[in-house]
């Protein structure tokens, strides 16, 4: 028997969420089989709320369009299964409800517990970008940006993705969680990126805030930003294994680097652990890179196992040292060159003072041990 899920509204048929049940008569056990498959699109008007007692299969992309509204449960899992056309979109005026609990958190995993298996979750708004008034994400096709800088695509709390980032080729994959022009009217509390092919979190301009991220054995940057992103943000915890690179890279815009809105966010109780192994390109590991123009203010920041603390590169971001880029209370442990700071040429400059303020820091919490906050619904730590 196979019938279409509904949910207090009637969806098109081009919401493929359905449940087919199916009997094996010759089965002496008279067992049920099941199986529940998640893709399409759920349009303007439609609410889709799915089933925490169900275990979905997502077998193709599933698209929240403008006016379109998911909800899932505490407790939920959705098991991705089909490489880079499986995921999850939410496009501009579209909304998202991820409502677990730390007991409960809602997972999105990988049939194959092997990094890249999936696409990810992408989150596409209307807030405003410095790569023109809109643009194309380079997953999942849709529109972000714009000029609603507390653009709402709704909230996300006790969520972990893992076994993301499905490559399409060398300069276009998916990450765990990508933000698009997100806008700050958006909740984003206690996510978990885990085992991604790529980055953990990517910002691609936008104004959204955070809280409560973890970042977990990714292979590229554990957090990333571009584009002009000025959230506010605090406790963010990550820890790198393999070929894993930055724990942060942060930029503006490398076409223009001094576009704007320029890239200004503020991150507080900040912990990074770096990697044993040395990274697959034969690059030092760096811990908080800024360049091509970004701004930052990061405060309370813990530091352990990188070959460079703290990179800085390009005239327009070396500019703001001491001003639009300070990083306060910073510890290092294990880290072999704490800062170091190039011009366009690759040439020295001498400004470490003016933008390191080295302290004893707690991070995110306990200092490079697990934050109390990150018990109970995270994995690898």
């Amino acid at each position: 028997m196979k019938k279409l899920f509904r949910t207090g509204i009637a969806l098109s048929l081009a919401t493929f969420l359905f449940v087919s049940c199916s009997k094996d008569d010759n089965n002496n056990n008279n067992n049920d089989k099941q199986k529940n498959e998640l893709g399409g699109t759920v349009k303007k008007g439609e609410k889709l709320t799915l089933d925490s007692k169900i275990t979905y299969n997502l077998t193709s992309k599933l698209v929240v369009e403008d006016g379109g509204t998911l909800t899932i449960p505490a407790g939920t899992t959705i098991v991705g299964k089909g490489g880079t056309s499986s995921y999850i979109a939410v496009a501009q005026g579209g909304k998202i409800f991820v409502e677990g609990t730390k007991d409960k958190p809602v997972v999105m995993t990988a049939e194959i517990k092997k990094r890249g298996s999936w696409g990810g979750l992408v989150l596409c708004g209307k807030a405003p970008i410095n790569k023109g008034t809109t643009a194309t994400a380079e997953v999942s096709d849709l529109t972000y940006g714009g000029t609603v800088a507390n653009d709402n695509s709704g909230s996300i709390r006790f969520l972990r993705i893992e076994y993301a980032g499905a490559i399409y080729n060398a300069d276009k994959e998916f990450n765990g969680l990508t933000f698009f022009g997100v806008g700050s009217g958006t909740t984003i509390e206690y996510v978990q990126a885990h085992e991604g092919s790529d980055d953990g979190f990517e910002f691609f301009g936008g104004t959204v805030n955070t809280k409560y991220l973890v970042s977990t054995h990714n292979d590229d940057d554990q957090f990333d930003w571009t584009e002009g992103w000025t959230g506010t943000n605090e406790n963010w915890f990550s820890k790198q294994s393999g070929v894993a690179d930055k724990g942060f890279e942060a930029d503006n815009n490398s076409k223009n680097h001094d576009a704007t809105p320029i890239s200004f966010p503020t991150i507080k109780n900040i912990t990074l652990i770096g990697a044993d192994t040395p990274p697959v390109d034969g690059k030092p590991r760096t811990g908080l890179h800024f360049r091509v123009g970004t701004k930052a203010n990061v405060e309370n920041i813990y530091l352990q196992n990188f070959k460079i603390g703290v990179l800085v590169e390009n005239d327009a971001t070396v500019a703001g040292i001491g001003k639009d880029l300070i990083v306060k209370n910073i510890q290092f442990d294990k880290v072999e060159t704490k800062t170091k700071i190039t011009n366009n040429k690759g040439e020295a400059v001498t400004k470490e003072s003016e933008l390191i303020k080295e302290g004893t820091a707690t991070g995110a919490g306990n200092g490079a041990a697990t934050p109390d906050w990150a018990k109970g619904w995270t994995v690898g730590l």
